[in-house]
């Protein structure tokens, strides 16, 4: 087995790897929480047994803390360790003046409290307003919505694991990534 690296990989949640709705797709969920039918995105459970050998992974999703809690521990497989699980409440909620609306933001520097560095931190969301100010850190993905054939996650992997051994991954590009499979 690979040594694990010293990157921390914090991994959305909804609609990066879950996707969760009132109303049933036609197929059948994962498993149900509250008043939503959840379903895992494709190779999911794979990619965290798979990616757990080579980073830290933590899960932050501007939803409710109860809930991104609740369904981070339903789509973790046994043997993987979770370094965080956070929600809402460690977001910071910021103005979009263009706009005239409000979001959540992830700001990666709460992390330095945990002993993480910036330089080691690598950020995969759908949604790349939440992450602006981390550009350096973050990997944008396709946006999941129950598709039972997305394959975005298999494609990711290969990525970040180019990317284990680096010792600044603020200082590559990623905005090609799933074109760029160097990491560099």
């Amino acid at each position: 087995m690979d040594e694990k690296s010293d990157k921390l990989l914090i991994l959305d949640l909804d609609e990066t790897l879950i996707h969760a709705t009132e109303k049933e797709l036609g197929f059948s969920a994962d498993f149900k929480f509250d008043k939503y039918f959840v379903h895992k995105r494709p190779h999911l459970d794979q990619f965290l047994v798979d990616i757990s050998k080579h980073f830290k992974i933590g899960i932050w999703s501007s939803a409710d803390d109860a809930y991104v809690t609740e369904i981070a521990n339903n789509i973790k497989p046994d043997n993987v360790e979770l370094e965080i699980i956070w929600g809402r409440s460690r977001c910071s909620l910021k103005r979009d003046y263009t706009f005239d609306n409000y979001y959540f933001e992830k700001r990666l520097n709460k992390l330095k409290k945990k002993g993480f560095r910036l330089e080691k931190i690598i950020i995969v969301d759908d949604t790349p307003q939440k992450s602006r100010n981390n550009y350096g850190n973050a990997i944008y993905i396709n946006e999941f919505s129950g598709n039972a054939t997305d394959e975005e996650l298999k494609h990711l992997q290969d990525y970040l694991l180019t990317l284990k051994n680096v010792d600044n991954v603020r200082t590559i590009e990623k905005r090609g990534w799933r074109t760029n499979k160097g990491g560099t």
